[in-house]
């Protein structure tokens, strides 16, 4: 005979627990202490089977009745229901313990091992940004949620932090895939969603004779040697500030005249190879005596500590006390003054001058660093570039570069 809530709260505890049934497979167990906990018996795969749906009154006969009928529709699909809710359960433990957040701190703590410390500490900015999201299971989150926090950014007049902020929320979303913790990176999704800030490029110097007076106002520095080398060898390798600064001594291929830049310390994550002129290995057999005392040395270390490499802002701090302002000279600003030079010269292909950039596919892609397409001509160039930086510094006459295709 079916239940009632009536004769269920005439239920009294015996000596021993007994069950009353109310159809299905539905029953209440009634323990020798007065407690009453619902039971569904079922049978899957031949075996039989229980499973708990609460206890009563937290769960009213009502309630109960819809789990046994929900149980009752996975065994019909050929779901065992005990074995659906072992997996749910998993899930939800998962899923507890991979909000946003934790993958976000996972992801700085991982892949950003070997950025700068200001690099970290921005990307922790760029979080505390997206807070809304931080208790969220990384796996349940949707486009919505996350453009409602961009658009409010947007809304507030700082494009460049919103856009700013959906890439790194990109980023933490690719990680949640690679490392199993989300299915999709919905950031993805926000592309075109954001208005376009307006591009603000980094000071350079772009005129051949300013980059003379500023190369000669480098040889008359008179602050620390390695910061004067620092400053020597970059315009010449149009590396990006930090792959100079980090650099390893153990990067450096003096007999194939190659600069190894591994793939952890490049934008792109890729391998990147810079061919040495002959200034440029000059410059590092003098660098080498003042800090090249072992392989895993950093070529140019910190003045207090020579565990680490140089800050990045020293560079630019002895650009500022050479007086070229912040929007004259900035450290990154030597790969456009490559870029534009070397491509208004009109002596090399525009995607040879790519590769020197690393803004394409490295050499070392291909399995070898100096065997790469372009390889040849960028050897070339390297040298005629350490060339011009000569013939400017030392203030001979330039002749303006003829554009592209000008006869």
């Amino acid at each position: 005979m079916a239940l009632t809530d009536t004769g269920i709260k005439a239920l009294k505890p015996a000596e021993k627990a007994f069950k009353a049934y109310d159809g299905k497979g539905l029953y209440l167990e009634i323990a020798k202490g007065g407690g009453k906990l619902w039971r569904y018996r079922y049978r899957h795969a031949g075996k039989e089977k229980l499973l708990a749906l609460g206890a009563y009154p937290e769960t009213s006969l009502a309630e109960a009745r819809a789990k046994r009928n929900a149980a009752a529709k996975q065994l019909a699909d050929g779901n065992d229901p005990s074995h659906t809710r072992k997996m749910d359960k998993i899930a939800a433990s998962i899923s507890a313990g991979n909000t946003f957040a934790d993958v976000a701190e996972d992801y700085i703590k991982t892949k950003m091992a070997y950025r700068a410390e200001s690099t970290r500490t921005k990307a922790r900015w760029l979080l505390d940004n997206l807070a809304p999201l931080h208790r969220r299971p990384i796996a349940e989150i949707v486009p919505a949620e996350l453009l409602t926090i961009l658009r409010r950014i947007e809304n507030s007049g700082r494009l460049d932090t919103a856009k700013a902020t959906r890439a790194f929320a990109s980023r933490v979303f690719l990680y949640g895939v690679a490392t199993v913790r989300c299915e999709s990176n919905p950031a993805a999704l926000l592309l075109g969603a954001l208005s376009s800030p307006v591009v603000k490029h980094r000071a350079a110097i772009l005129e051949p004779q300013a980059l003379g007076a500023f190369l000669r106002a480098v040889d008359a520095y008179t602050g620390t040697a390695t910061v004067q080398l620092a400053m020597t060898l970059l315009p010449h390798v149009a590396l990006r500030p930090s792959e100079l600064r980090m650099a390893l001594w153990q990067e450096i291929d003096w007999d194939e005249a190659i600069w190894r830049v591994p793939a952890e310390r490049t934008k792109l994550r890729r391998p990147h190879a810079v061919p040495l002129s002959v200034q440029v290995l000059s410059l590092l057999r003098e660098l080498e005596t003042l800090t090249g005392a072992g392989q895993a040395a950093y070529l140019f270390p910190a003045l207090a500590k020579h565990n680490r490499p140089m800050s990045e802002n020293t560079l630019n701090q002895a650009y500022r006390r050479m007086d070229y302002a912040a929007d004259v000279v900035t450290a990154h600003g030597f790969r456009a003054t490559f870029s534009t030079l070397a491509n208004e010269s009109g002596k090399w292909q525009p995607d040879a001058i790519e590769r020197a950039l690393a803004h394409g596919d490295s050499n070392a892609v291909r399995g070898a660093y100096s065997r790469g397409t372009y390889w040849a001509e960028r050897v070339e160039m390297a040298q005629w570039w350490s060339d011009y930086l000569d013939t400017l510094r030392t203030g001979a006459v330039v002749l303006p570069f003829g554009r592209v295709g000008e006869v």
